[in-house]
C-alpha cells in the first residue's frame, strides 16, 4: 500500500486495487485551489495505474466537503475549475465511488454527483444551497441532480437551499446505497469491493436520459410561476429553474455550457454582492468585544416573567432549545392564559402534522407555571416580558433582585425603554442586561443584545451563548431609544409620514416599499403590529418632542376612532371578515386629505423612485448616527439588525451594504436636497459627510477590529 501527496490538501493511497483519494482541507474540507488541483491530479494518477481499479473519494474530518471556500469570493478564478474537475472525476474510465459523511453541499455534492456512485454513512447532509448566496450550482448541479433525482425533486432542492439526510437522499435517488457507522474509508471500501466483485460498469450521470421531458417542462413552468411569486425579484432562482429547463432540452454539454453562462450572470449580479454581505455579516455580529474579556456563565434553567404574546413566544423558543422553563404570571387566571398560549403553539403543530401528542407532552415536561417568585431563587436565567412600562418594570425587578440566586442574569425584553433605570432599580445592575425579541419571539430570527454600562462582560458573553442556543441571530446594541432596529423605524416610519402628508397615498408608499423587496410597507406593518402601540409611543414622547420638529397627526386620527389595525378590523387598511390582506379605505384617504388641508399642505405626486428615495435616506443617514454614537458597533450589525427583524430584502445586503453599492456621495446629494425642505429632519449624520469626503464606503467601518 504505497501513499502519495499530491497537494497537502488531497492525499492518496492504494487499498488493494482501490485508489482512496481524501480531501482534507480543515475545517470543512471546502474546494479551494489546492483541493481542486489535488482531485484533478488523483484522477490523472487513476487513469495511469493500471494498479488501480476503482477510485474511492472520502473527506476526512467531519464533512465530505462543505462547498466552496469563501476565501476565494471575490478572487479571480484559479485553475483547475471545479466543472473541469467534476469532468475529469465523471470521465474516469474506472468506477469512481463517493462515500458521503457529514456536509456534501453546494460544490460538495456537484463533486459526488460527478463520482459513479454514491454512498452515504448515517450524518451524511446533502444540498446545493447556492440560491442562499445568488447564485445556482455552476459546475453541472442543474444538470446532474434533476437526471438523478428527477427534474421536480432536484430543482426544489435548488431552490430552497436545504440540506437532505442520508435517508431522504436515498429516497430521493440522489445516493445509492446507505451504510451503518461513522468511518467512511470502511464503509466505501467495502462498497466498492462488492462493486469490483459485480464488475459493476462506469456509470455516468450525464448519460441518464430525463425521463418524460414535456411533463417535467409543465412542472418547471409552474415551479417558475410560483417562485416568481414568492422570491420577489430575487434573481437566482429564476436562473436554477432555466439551466433545468435546458437539461430537459439540450445535449448535456450544451446545456452544461448555458448553466456556466448563468452561473457566470449570478457572480455578476449585485444581488450576489448583498447576499454574501448577508452570510459573512451574519457569522461577524457574534464578535464583541465582551466575548475576547469572558465566557459566558453556566445555564441550564430559564425563567419568563409574563405570559402574554411575547412571553408566550420567548417560553415556546427556550423548551424548543431543550431548556426547563418556569414561567411567572401575577394571579391564576393569567398564569393559565399564559399556559394555554404557550399550548397553542405546539397544538398548531400538531394539527399540521408537525409534530406528535407524544412529543408536545415531553416538551410541556420542562415547563412549570407559577404565580410566585419564590419557585424561580434557583433559575440561572430570567427574562421579563410584562407590560411595556418603565415602573412596572421596576416593580419586576426589584422582586428580582429580592429573590434571585447570586450571579443568576437578569434581562429585560424591552422595545424601547431605558436599560439602565431598570437596572439601577435592582442592588446587581451587573447582572442586568436587555433582551429584545421580535414578535413571534419563537419565529423571529433576530435578539437585539442591549448593553447597558454596569453590566459585567460575562453576561454579554452568556447572552450570546443563549442566542446560539436559541438560534437566534445576535446583534449587540447599546442603550438609546429604540436601541438599533426601533430608533431606525421611528425615522424612516417619519420620513412615510412625510411622504403621505405631502401627497402620496399609504398604499403608493407600500406598494413602492414592497417592489424593492419588503414583504410589506411601513403601513401595513402597523396594522399588523396594531397602531395602539405606536400610539401608546407617541403619547409617551410627546413631553420631549422638539416642537419645532414637523409632526404628522394622521396615524393619532386613525387610533382615535380605535381603528388599530388588523386586530380591530381596520386602520389604515379595512380588513373585512378578518382578512389578513387589507384593502385600501376610503375613509382612510379622507382623514389624509383633511390633516393635509389643516396644515395646509398642497399634495403633489411622487414616483416610486422618490419615495423610496426618500425611505431610504432616512433609513441609511440614522444608521450612519447610530453607528457613530456607538450603539451599533459596525455598519454590518444594522444590517443584520434590518435583514433578521425588519424584513429588509436579504439581496440587497441591508440599509448600510445597499448605501455603498448605491454610492455614498449620491446619498449625501439626496439627503442635502431634501435638507432644503426640513433642515431639522434631513441633518446629514457626520459619519456620512466624513466617509464621502474620504471617499470611502461603510464597509471600510467594518473591517475595523
Amino acid at each position: 500500500m504505497g501513499t502519495a501527496p499530491l497537494a497537502s490538501a488531497v492525499t492518496t493511497a492504494l487499498h488493494g486495487a482501490i485508489l482512496v483519494v481524501t480531501i482534507d482541507n480543515p475545517p470543512v474540507n471546502a474546494l479551494g485551489q489546492a483541493v481542486r488541483q489535488g482531485l484533478a491530479a488523483a484522477m490523472q494518477q487513476a487513469e495511469a495505474d493500471a494498479a488501480v481499479s476503482a477510485v474511492l473519494l472520502v473527506g476526512q474530518g467531519k464533512a465530505f466537503i462543505a462547498g466552496a471556500d469563501i476565501r476565494e469570493f471575490g478572487q479571480p478564478p484559479v485553475p483547475p475549475s471545479l466543472p473541469e474537475v467534476c469532468a475529469a472525476i465523471e470521465n474516469c474510465s474506472k468506477p469512481v465511488i463517493a462515500a458521503i459523511h457529514g456536509a456534501a453541499l453546494g460544490g460538495g455534492l456537484e463533486v459526488a454527483m460527478s463520482a459513479h456512485y454514491r454512498l452515504a454513512l448515517p450524518a451524511a447532509s446533502l444540498g446545493l444551497p447556492e440560491v442562499l448566496l445568488g447564485l445556482l450550482p455552476g459546475s453541472g448541479g442543474t444538470q446532474r441532480a434533476p437526471r438523478l433525482m428527477g427534474v421536480k425533486p432536484a430543482t426544489e432542492l435548488m431552490l430552497s437551499g436545504k440540506p437532505m439526510n442520508a435517508k431522504a437522499a436515498l429516497a430521493a435517488g440522489l445516493v445509492d446505497r446507505l451504510a451503518e457507522g461513522t468511518d467512511p474509508v470502511a464503509a466505501g471500501l467495502a462498497y466498492a469491493n462488492e462493486l469490483l466483485a459485480q464488475k459493476a460498469p462506469v456509470r455516468r450521470t450525464r448519460d441518464i436520459v430525463i425521463a418524460n421531458p414535456e411533463e417535467a417542462l409543465a412542472a418547471l413552468e409552474a415551479l417558475k410561476a410560483e417562485t416568481a411569486k414568492k422570491s420577489r425579484g430575487l434573481f437566482s432562482p429564476l436562473k436554477i429553474i432555466e439551466c433545468v429547463q435546458a437539461a430537459v432540452q439540450q445535449p448535456f454539454d450544451a446545456a452544461l455550457a448555458f448553466e456556466r453562462a448563468q452561473f457566470v450572470a449570478c457572480v455578476a449580479s449585485p444581488q450576489r454582492a448583498g447576499l454574501v454581505h448577508a452570510f459573512f455579516a451574519e457569522r461577524e455580529v457574534a464578535k464583541v468585544p465582551e466575548a475576547k474579556l469572558a465566557a459566558p456563565r453556566p445555564f441550564s434553567s430559564i425563567a419568563i416573567i409574563g405570559g402574554g404574546t411575547m412571553g408566550a413566544g420567548i417560553t415556546v423558543s427556550a423548551l424548543d432549545a431543550g431548556f426547563a422553563v418556569t414561567m411567572i404570571e401575577r394571579d391564576a387566571e393569567s398564569i393559565a392564559r399564559g399556559q394555554k398560549n404557550v399550548e397553542k403553539v405546539y397544538d398548531g403543530l400538531i394539527a399540521k402534522g408537525r409534530m406528535t401528542a407524544d412529543a408536545k407532552a415531553a416538551i410541556m415536561a420542562r415547563y412549570t407555571p407559577s404565580t410566585s417568585y419564590d419557585d424561580i431563587a434557583q433559575v440561572d436565567l430570567v427574562i421579563e416580558a410584562v407590560f411595556e412600562d418603565l415602573e412596572v418594570k421596576k416593580a419586576v425587578f426589584r422582586e428580582l433582585d429580592r429573590v434571585c440566586k447570586p450571579g443568576a442574569v437578569l434581562a429585560t425584553n424591552t422595545s424601547y425603554l431605558d436599560i439602565e433605570a431598570i437596572a439601577d432599580a435592582t442592588s446587581r445592575p451587573q447582572d442586568v442586561i436587555g433582551l429584545h425579541f421580535f414578535s413571534p419571539a419563537n419565529i423571529m430570527k433576530l435578539l437585539e443584545i442591549v448593553v447597558p454600562s454596569k453590566v459585567s462582560a460575562d453576561v454579554v458573553a452568556t447572552a450570546f451563548e443563549l442566542a446560539k442556543k436559541l438560534k437566534k441571530v445576535p446583534v449587540r446594541a447599546g442603550v438609546c431609544d429604540g436601541f438599533i432596529g426601533n430608533r431606525i423605524l421611528a425615522v424612516y416610519k417619519q420620513a412615510a409620514d412625510y411622504l403621505m402628508e405631502d401627497g402620496a397615498s399609504p398604499y403608493e408608499i407600500d406598494a413602492a416599499v414592497r417592489s424593492f423587496g419588503y414583504p410589506m410597507g411601513p403601513f401595513q406593518v402597523t396594522d399588523l403590529a396594531g397602531g395602539d402601540i405606536g400610539w401608546a409611543t407617541r403619547k409617551r414622547r410627546a413631553a420631549t418632542r422638539n416642537p419645532a420638529a414637523r409632526y404628522v397627526e394622521i396615524a393619532d386620527r386613525i387610533c382615535e376612532r380605535g381603528w388599530f389595525g388588523q386586530k380591530t378590523g381596520r386602520g389604515f387598511y379595512l380588513y373585512p371578515e378578518g382578512a389578513r390582506v387589507g384593502q385600501p379605505d376610503p375613509e382612510v384617504l379622507a382623514i389624509v386629505d383633511a390633516e393635509r388641508q389643516k396644515k395646509g399642505v398642497t399634495p403633489r405626486s411622487f414616483t416610486e423612485e422618490e419615495i423610496l428615495r426618500r425611505y431610504m435616506a432616512a433609513m441609511v443617514n440614522e444608521g450612519a448616527k447610530v453607528v457613530e454614537e456607538g450603539i451599533a458597533l459596525r455598519p454590518l450589525d444594522v444590517d443584520v439588525t434590518f435583514m433578521s427583524g425588519y424584513g429588509f430584502p436579504r439581496h440587497r445586503g441591508g440599509p448600510m451594504k445597499w448605501a455603498d453599492m448605491q454610492g455614498l456621495p449620491k446619498i449625501l446629494a439626496d439627503i442635502e436636497s431634501f435638507a432644503k425642505e426640513d433642515p431639522l429632519f434631513w441633518e446629514p449624520a457626520p459619519l456620512l459627510v466624513r466617509l464621502v469626503k474620504e471617499g470611502k464606503g461603510f464597509d471600510s467601518l467594518n473591517k475595523a477590529e
